[in-house]
């Protein structure tokens, strides 16, 4: 019993960190650096582990949102929906296109730069301060909200969206920070711009695990999948009573809390650093 829970209880514990911190502004991949390194787990060849649990994290969206996902695509045939901008058929697809490609040609072009330099604590505790700050000022700045509904989301703000994204390749920034903060000074409603930081997110992490487990899968040993397996059921299954407690906190409080989160995060993180 003690060596099934010293094999398969870490992959267990970073899928809840995962499932929990995906959507929300304070960054998964910065808490799965963070808690991989306390809890010195080195299985599943690393840092691909901490990839490809976001996998099952993301596919929770695919399960709350099926209709959103389904007219994507059924669209596409409708006469209605083609003529439309709004958010279904090509119009939508294509506005998910533009929000993916700045990440999806940076990612291409520094992956591996980004992943042996930043992938490690004191990059990602710079990086939690910083959005953190981010995130306050943006909820003292009130940004003017002109778009309440995806389908009023225009194809300009979907690319600007997207390269508010890419900063988030700086593990620690946070991907749905990144878009949730470009989306509200784009004019996006606070809960509309956390719903397209959701769907965003399913082209964008699909492609980065199927990359990353294409540039790493030889180097995956024999018990790898059963912690891969593990980790994404667990971050599938608490992504998905996150994701909704996220968007009822959204209607109800600000940003700030997580930013306040971030900073006293940060700080612990260098001053147990200096420590050890």
């Amino acid at each position: 019993m003690s060596e099934l829970l010293s094999s398969y209880g870490k992959p267990a514990l970073l899928g809840i960190v995962e499932g929990l911190t995906e959507f929300l502004p304070v960054s998964s991949t910065g808490h799965l650096i963070l808690f991989g390194e306390a809890l010195t787990y080195e299985g599943a060849a690393g840092d691909t582990f901490d990839i490809f649990i976001q996998l099952g994290a993301i596919l929770a969206v695919v399960f709350l949102y099926p209709e959103r996902f389904l007219h994507l695509f059924t669209g596409v045939f409708s006469r209605e929906e083609r003529e439309n901008s709004g958010f279904a058929g090509r119009a939508g697809l294509l506005k998910l296109a533009l929000a993916c490609l700045p990440a999806f040609v940076l990612g291409f072009l520094f992956h591996s730069a980004i992943k042996q330099l930043l992938f490690v604590p004191l990059p990602v505790a710079l990086a939690l301060f910083v959005g953190g700050i981010v995130l306050i000022w943006i909820e003292r700045r009130h940004p003017v909200v002109k778009i309440k509904t995806l389908e009023e989301i225009t194809y300009r703000q979907s690319f600007l969206i997207g390269c508010f994204q890419t900063l988030a390749l700086w593990p620690g920034l946070s991907r749905s920070g990144s878009t949730i903060v470009g989306g509200m000074l784009l004019g996006l409603e606070r809960t509309v711009a956390a719903e397209f930081s959701f769907l965003v997110a399913v082209p964008v992490m699909v492609a980065a695990t199927s990359y990353d487990l294409y540039k790493s899968y030889s180097s995956l040993g024999a018990g790898a999948f059963d912690e891969l397996l593990i980790g994404f059921i667990v971050s599938f299954v608490v992504a998905l009573i996150a994701i909704r407690t996220f968007i009822g906190f959204l209607k109800r409080f600000s940003l700030a809390l997580f930013g306040w989160y971030r900073i006293a995060l940060a700080l612990l993180v260098v001053i147990l650093l200096a420590l050890g």
